[in-house]
């Protein structure tokens, strides 16, 4: 279920300083995937995984570095927080479309995931737990006036 977008937020980049940066992403994407490290890697100071979702309208892979945070045994918390905008990150609207085309890279590790989106005191325990790993992550629902979603990502069996 996608919660509403909110009224107000954090300015996201246009089109056109979307397009540039779309290298920076593709090479921290690669540099990810080159990294040595088993576990899972750090990106700006906390944990991060890597996201490939089926586009919304196109179709087409898309894949995002993302703050990837562990939730007990073989589960992660994201959060689609797009900087505290208004509008959801176009990653998150991906997997609400196709829920079944979900794949997540921990490390070396590769596997389709399960998605299921946070409610209530689950959903606030989390962002608590996250914001002890990633302070950042706890103004961006000051921002918004929109329930950032904070998804739990499993292995599909």
């Amino acid at each position: 279920m996608v919660t509403p977008k909110g009224t107000r937020g954090a300015r996201q980049p246009g089109r056109l300083l979307r397009q540039l940066f779309a290298p920076v992403m593709r090479w921290q994407v690669a540099r990810y995937r080159r990294s040595s490290a088993s576990d899972q890697p750090r990106m700006l100071g906390f944990p991060a995984l890597v996201l490939t979702t089926r586009g919304a309208r196109s179709g087409q892979p898309r894949t995002v570095p993302l703050g990837g945070f562990p939730d007990g045994d073989d589960a992660w918390l994201v959060v689609a927080s797009a900087g505290g905008a208004a509008t959801h990150p176009a990653w998150f609207l991906n997997m609400v479309r196709h829920p079944d085309a979900i794949d997540v890279e921990i490390g070396h590790r590769r596997f389709r995931a399960a998605a299921t989106s946070l409610t209530g005191a689950a959903r606030a325990a989390a962002l608590e737990r996250i914001a002890a790993i990633a302070p950042r992550y706890a103004g961006y629902q000051r921002k918004t006036d929109r329930e950032i979603p904070i998804v739990r990502l499993t292995p599909r069996p």
